[in-house]
């Protein structure tokens, strides 16, 4: 009987200790239950407290950029070119021309007309440049250049004047350039995107439809992310979303190079979601993939509050968004994620106002306007260096206008 009191002593005092804040609400515990639960509700605030101060600093030194002539982006052109501001000779561009050594496509742009030698690899995506800088032709001085269209960066370590799309941050000299996803040749994503992900002004339309009907208050409380495994650095979230699916939900899909569940960590593939069904979510992740991801600037338009993993990858428009004004920023080997999404999830308006003004940034300052007026400062800017006058290949082929892709 003395051990049956004993016990139930103990149950007693466990359901006091742990009375929850609503039930102090309601009447149900002591004045010393009411301590412990504002000291608990401060404990918790506390641990909060350097994200808190993290965000503030960050509002404090940010400076908003000028929609016009995509001043957002200007420092970019300037700190790409810088390694040229002697002057780009006919020996340092004949470096970049070794196809066998850095693989880009040489273009050539005289008396306003755009020329290219015949190998184009992947067809698309030099339909997605070209587009830009037929664009722009009557405005641009003669010059010729490399392109690179593949995924990595090019010109790597070394010093020689090829332009790519992305690459790593203190480390490749490759100069940047809006993807030729802005206008097709993105990836394609069979049975929902079997061409691309499609124009970035008809995508802009599309997600920003669907921002307003998944508002802030009918969005899961949860993180979310859909890719396959182009590399393991994704693994950590896919282990935690398996271990609480409360928390996030992240799975693998399949892609080309698919062969066995092995390679979606063994476990079947899930369904490729359309991007249009990511802003269901509040908490949007993005990972560098090859390279950079295409998705980043699309998962903004949700209205969600993205989660940008590492920061080595870039593309031309990255530096100007700013982490904790603009997103979430969560380390390369995800050690942090967890507590990242706790604090998500338990400081609403925080991360909501991070969420409202990373849309409102890439709503602004990456519109088509944006992106032709980048390549144009990009182009003429670069032809300045030049210190050869080019003179037309006559085995080029001349590169004319196309019909908008839909």
């Amino acid at each position: 009987m003395a051990c049956s009191s004993w016990i139930l002593f103990l149950f007693a005092g466990l359901s006091i200790a742990n009375v929850t804040p609503d039930e102090c609400g309601q009447g149900t515990c002591t004045a010393s239950n009411k301590v412990e639960n504002e000291k608990a509700k401060y404990r918790l605030d506390a641990r909060w407290k350097p994200y808190r101060a993290k965000i503030a600093k960050a509002l404090q030194e940010y400076v908003e950029c000028s929609s016009e002539n995509c001043d957002c982006h200007s420092s970019v052109i300037d700190e790409n070119l810088k390694p040229w501001k002697g002057g780009i000779t006919k020996a340092m561009f004949a470096q970049a021309m070794d196809r066998k050594a850095y693989g880009g496509l040489h273009y050539q742009i005289i008396d306003h007309k755009l020329y290219r030698e015949d190998t184009c690899m992947f067809p698309s995506r030099c339909s997605g440049v070209e587009h830009f800088i037929l664009e722009i032709i009557d405005d641009l001085p003669d010059m010729e250049l490399i392109i690179n269209t593949r995924d990595n960066p090019s010109a790597g370590s070394v010093p020689v004047p090829i332009f790519s799309f992305s690459k790593v941050a203190n480390l490749d000299y490759d100069i940047m350039y809006p993807a030729w996803t802005f206008w097709e040749g993105g990836p394609a994503l069979w049975p929902i995107y079997p061409v691309g992900l499609g124009r970035w002004d008809l995508m802009r339309d599309k997600l920003s439809r669907q921002a307003e009907i998944w508002g802030w208050d009918k969005k899961d409380s949860i993180g979310f992310f859909r890719g396959s495994r182009t590399s393991m650095e994704r693994d950590p979230l896919i282990l935690l979303s398996r271990n609480e699916p409360e928390l996030v939900d992240a799975q693998y899909t399949k892609n080309q190079a698919w062969r066995s569940d092995a390679d979606t960590l063994y476990r079947p593939p899930a369904e490729i979601i359309p991007l249009e069904d990511h802003c269901k979510y509040k908490f949007l992740f993005n990972f560098r993939g090859v390279a950079a991801s295409f998705r980043l600037k699309h998962l903004f338009l949700c209205g969600s509050t993205v989660f940008h993993v590492g920061d080595e990858w870039l593309e031309f428009f990255y530096p100007a968004l700013k982490p904790w004004v603009h997103y979430i920023p969560v380390k390369k080997d995800l050690t942090n994620v967890r507590t990242l999404l706790e604090f998500a999830k338990e400081n609403d308006d925080s991360v909501r106002a991070i969420a409202e003004r990373g849309q409102k940034f890439i709503w602004d300052h990456l519109r088509m306007e944006d992106v032709s007026c980048y390549w144009e400062k990009l182009l003429k800017s670069y032809a300045k260096l030049l210190k050869f006058k080019p003179t037309k290949n006559p085995e080029f082929q001349r590169i004319l206008p196309k019909k908008n892709p839909r």
